[in-house]
């Protein structure tokens, strides 16, 4: 036993650690700090869309005024969650149908195909898509085409003289036809 390091208690010969060891420890330490803040985006992808909550942002469209009775007609909107350098890729449209009796439908500007922008024809009351010809009967349901189903639509709720509808998500194939 050796003499010279009074704080070991064998097996300790009083030298200092090699280069090689110190740089051991160094890139080990580096490698799981690197490992911790690399992991921390993953773990946020995994918890986060447990926090989210789907279609609870409603959207103010206008005063239901805007919408005549009988009539179709184009409703611009800013997507909620965006923000001021999304520019114009911020703002989306809807249809919005005034049915007799007071009542709304509101569908998603895009064909059910490929996501087409439709377009509405007041003279024969149906939406037609320029893409590959999917054409939509005015209550938004599928009339020909490709499309595998009609447009999907909005959840809608009138308050105040007011029309709003449920834009927190996107409508898609999920959807009940």
């Amino acid at each position: 036993m050796s003499e010279g390091c009074a704080q070991c208690q064998g097996g300790c010969d009083g030298e200092k650690p090699s280069r090689r060891g110190v740089m051991f420890k160094i890139g080990a330490g580096l490698m799981g700090v690197g490992t911790v803040l690399a992991s921390v985006p993953l773990a946020g992808a995994l918890v986060a869309p447990g926090f989210v909550r789907d279609g609870d942002t409603w959207v103010d469209l206008g005063a239901t005024s805007d919408y005549p009775e009988g009539e179709t007609r184009l409703a611009k909107f800013t997507l909620p969650g965006s923000n001021p350098n999304d520019g114009e890729t911020s703002r989306t449209a809807a249809w919005v149908r005034s049915m007799s009796g007071g009542g709304f439908q509101v569908f998603a500007v895009n064909c059910a195909h490929l996501g087409c922008p439709v377009k509405w024809f007041q003279q024969s009351r149906l939406f037609m898509c320029p893409c590959h010809g999917g054409v939509y009967y005015e209550d938004g349901s599928r009339a020909s085409g490709p499309p595998p189903r009609g447009l999907f639509e909005y959840q809608s709720k009138v308050e105040n003289g007011r029309l709003f509808i449920a834009a927190g998500r996107l409508p898609g194939l999920q959807e009940s036809t």
